[in-house]
């Protein structure tokens, strides 16, 4: 996960004229020990959605993870999907067989 703002780095406890200075000379920062993770869940058979921090050697909180997190994270696709992609593309895209033509008329 990556901060971009200060306040992202004050809330684990780095001091506001550090977070500052950091984040005016980087333009994102590494949070190290934090990620988003799926994870099946029997009960209701979806994948859901956990933000991960290590709190220690062997130990690991879980949290639901906030849509805000998202932001913070490089490397994974938004569930929302990305939000300039029309729905004609997005429906295509998840099409496997040929039939998507019928969505095209061609004018002779």
């Amino acid at each position: 996960m990556f901060a971009d703002q200060a306040g992202q780095l004050q809330q684990r406890g780095m001091s506001r004229r550090s977070a500052l200075m950091l984040v005016q000379t980087h333009t994102a920062v590494l949070i190290e020990g934090e990620w988003l993770e799926a994870f099946w869940c029997e009960e209701c058979q979806e994948t859901k959605w956990y933000h991960v921090r290590k709190s220690g050697d062997r130990a690991y909180e879980l949290t639901p993870a906030p849509q805000e997190l998202w932001q913070q994270v490089t490397g994974v696709t938004d569930p929302g999907g990305n939000p300039t992609v029309g729905e004609f593309t997005r429906r295509h895209s998840r099409m496997v067989s040929n039939h998507s033509i019928k969505d095209f008329k061609f004018v002779v």
